[in-house]
């Protein structure tokens, strides 16, 4: 049945939200302001795998439209563009069916960047969350070359289905295997450690917050099933690292060893900044946004840590709100949508590496304590959600707030 006209640009822009990997409730909220704007009546529902569209008619009639859709990724260039977009129909500056087509030719591009640079950004990430880890140069030198094998598997599951169904379990298994065997000529290296900053890409600390803070806003159809995605995608990779230990003593002798850190403390003042800027490539953020992103990211990470004598609860919780604020503020002096500012910030407090920590230290009997790493998860999860509730995030149902020529501002 074709869609009325009316009602096209609608379909699209939620088709659009959820492809860029906008929270359900968000898109929800979205959808019904832009609705209600331009004269519609609408209601909206949107979960990981389909959205639900009812329009309501003059004489109790109502038109409804249900789209199959895959599971979104976070996008936030093209999110950029979807909501300059929609801010130019909110205006009256785009009539619907140009906007329409436009959306359309945004889905047909290829938003992101070049092979080289994604190969670097898979690189840095690696190496300097390492660093992060308190490891030592060599572990950073091995993680930041997995970083490159991890970025070449990615690609090739671009191409085959097959390895695109077992990315996180290959990947995290390749990573075992190779750091492994690397330590049996050199035990110094931080095996556990190591492992997890070259698969650090791939743990999904987003994932499962983003889950959660859908649950809070009562999103419980999307925020349910995105939370069993995300703890299936952690122990995707737990399985693949859990094959290669079983594994490697068939054929070495794998032995934990205690590791020296010879990374002096200044360094981190380096890694920090080169983690956020290194993860710009992979949400696909424009670069005239990218600065301020990595500002919100380091201002977030430093934030918790001049906090850390209040503990781990507190020290989160008033880095969420600081990530909030920060977000606020840019996306007011930009014009962008606040979640490109937002995601840099809370990606530096997510806590899907300590859960991976927690696992992996049970299986490599390493000299870290893992006996509080499960209670620390739970404050990392309580500390974001708790932030984001008090910083006013879930009571804000105006997602676009109005400036002197009536361009609105995406929020999350």
């Amino acid at each position: 049945m074709q869609i009325p006209q009316q009602y096209k640009f609608i379909v699209q822009l939620g088709k659009a939200l959820h492809t860029y990997g906008v929270p359900s409730y968000k898109s929800q909220l979205y959808l019904t302001e832009i609705a209600e704007k331009k004269g519609i009546k609408g209601s909206f529902m949107d979960t990981p795998t389909w959205i639900n569209y009812v329009f309501y008619e003059e004489d109790e009639h109502t038109y409804n439209h249900v789209e199959c859709v895959p599971p979104g990724e976070l996008n936030l260039g093209a999110l950029s563009r979807v909501v300059e977009i929609t801010n130019n129909v909110i205006s009256n500056d785009l009539p619907f069916a140009d906007a329409k087509n436009k959306i359309k030719e945004l889905n047909k591009a290829k938003i992101g960047y070049n092979s080289l640079i994604e190969l670097l950004s898979f690189m840095i990430s690696a190496g300097s969350f390492c660093i992060i880890l308190n490891t030592n140069w060599f572990s950073v030198i091995v993680a930041t070359l997995l970083g490159a094998l991890v970025y070449g598997v990615t690609a090739m599951a671009k191409h085959s289905s097959y390895i695109r169904s077992t990315l996180e379990s290959l990947v995290a298994f390749l990573a075992t295997i190779i750091t492994g065997l690397i330590s049996t000529v050199r035990p110094d290296i931080n095996v556990s450690m190591t492992i997890l900053a070259s698969i650090i890409i791939f743990v999904p600390g987003l994932s499962l917050t983003t889950a959660l803070e859908e649950i809070t806003s009562r999103s419980l159809v999307s925020g349910t099933a995105k939370l069993f995605d995300a703890l299936v995608s952690l122990f995707k990779q737990f399985f693949g690292v859990v094959l290669g230990l079983a594994l490697l003593p068939l054929f070495v002798e794998v032995k934990a060893h205690e590791v020296v850190d010879d990374i002096p403390a200044w360094v981190d003042f380096i890694a920090i900044p080169l983690l956020s800027l290194s993860l710009m490539p992979v949400f696909k953020v424009r670069l005239k946004d990218i600065p301020l992103g990595v500002v919100t990211g380091f201002i977030c990470f430093y934030t918790t840590m001049l906090l850390d004598f209040t503990g781990i609860l507190v020290s989160i919780f008033i880095g969420t709100i600081v990530a909030v604020a920060v977000s606020k503020l840019f996306a007011h002096l930009t014009k962008a949508p606040r979640l490109v500012y937002l995601i840099p910030g809370i990606i530096m407090l997510v806590p899907g590496s300590k859960a991976f920590i927690g696992l992996s230290t049970l299986f490599l009997n390493t000299q870290i304590s893992n006996s509080y790493m499960g209670e620390q998860v739970l404050y990392i999860f309580m500390g974001i959600i708790g932030g984001l509730i008090f910083s006013g995030t879930f009571m804000d149902k105006r997602l676009s707030q109005n400036t002197g020529n009536e361009s609105g501002v995406f929020k999350r």
